[in-house]
């Protein structure tokens, strides 16, 4: 088996593999070069960017349990001005083996546009996830996700700002995820990233107090593994796009598990935080699982679930 057998095309962009660093948990590249080999993954997922510098939330800011991690970062980035004049530059310069998809956040409709807008010539990336998980403050505080309207406006827009391909990430609590992915379909979407964290929250039970700073937070770790393996297959039932399966990855056989939901691509983020060297090892351990199991392509896995009633 060679190693093209992990090669994946999706939305016209060719990685090398199937493994991505989740938003949020790569930063912009750098931090973790020093870490993790980069090029010897399929890609990164930047940090959220927005149109202005945001602070985020106040610490603590992250938080372990059990299942998995609790986080309430606030989406903080520098502003889309210094990743352009920064950031996409140094991958520009140092990356040229894995693709990189830049994360969007807005806090109204016209904001993820004016992102696109203002990266698109920039060199170091191949395309969009834009999460539209996040608030809309115009709609009062209803996520973009939610509301076909917003959501279809979101990625309009964006659409006319781009000819770069667009992947919409989507929240595990919509009612009907493929519904919205079919929403997001029909308003220019090249693929769907599944899934977001889930809502949640922990108390110190000696202060009686949340131990985040903002309280409330997003859950992600091992327990979201079949919330985002269910959500892929309904959306891989509900569109023909290439679907990023993101949640609770930390084995190859995870990885597996998502091919056979629907996905194209998988995104590992607290496994990765938790063991940086991880996304490279989960590599190795995919093609050596393809390898033993005589699979000469993970095309012929994909959508593959064997559902029976």
């Amino acid at each position: 088996m060679t190693p093209s057998a992990l090669a994946v095309t999706a939305a016209g962009i060719e990685f090398q593999n199937p493994v991505l660093l989740a938003a949020g948990t790569a930063a912009y590249g750098r931090e973790l070069a020093r870490v993790v080999d980069l090029d010897a993954l399929g890609g990164l997922i930047t940090k959220a960017v927005s149109i202005e510098r945001r602070q985020g939330a106040r610490a603590p800011r992250v938080a372990e349990f059990e299942g998995g991690m609790i986080n309430a970062v606030g989406l903080a980035n520098p502003g889309v001005e210094e990743v352009k004049a920064e950031h996409l530059p140094w991958l520009a310069s140092n990356v040229s083996k894995a693709r990189v998809l830049v994360n969007v956040v807005g806090n109204q409709v016209e904001e993820f546009a004016s992102v696109v807008s203002l990266l698109d010539n920039s060199p170091g990336f191949s395309g969009y996830e834009l999460n539209v998980s996040c608030p809309n403050v115009k709609a009062g505080g209803l996520e973009f996700g939610a509301d076909p309207q917003s959501l279809t406006e979101v990625i309009a827009r964006a659409r006319k700002a781009t000819r770069k391909p667009i992947f919409v990430k989507l929240s595990p609590t919509l009612h009907d995820i493929g519904r919205s992915a079919q929403t997001a379909a029909d308003a220019g979407a090249d693929g769907i990233s599944v899934v977001n964290t889930l809502p949640g929250l922990l108390i110190d039970v000696d202060t009686r107090k949340p131990v985040l700073g903002f309280g409330t937070g997003g859950v992600s770790g091992p327990g979201l593994l079949p919330v985002g393996l269910l959500a892929t297959y309904n959306v891989a039932k509900a569109v023909r796009l290439p679907i990023i399966g993101v949640g609770g990855i930390s084995a190859a056989k995870d990885i597996v598990q998502y091919v056979l939901a629907g996905a194209s691509l998988v995104a590992i983020g607290t496994a990765a935080m938790q063991q940086p060297r991880l996304p490279e090892k989960l590599v190795a351990d995919l093609e050596r699982w393809c390898r033993e199991k005589g699979v000469t392509s993970l095309s012929e896995l994909r959508g593959s679930l064997r559902w029976e009633n």
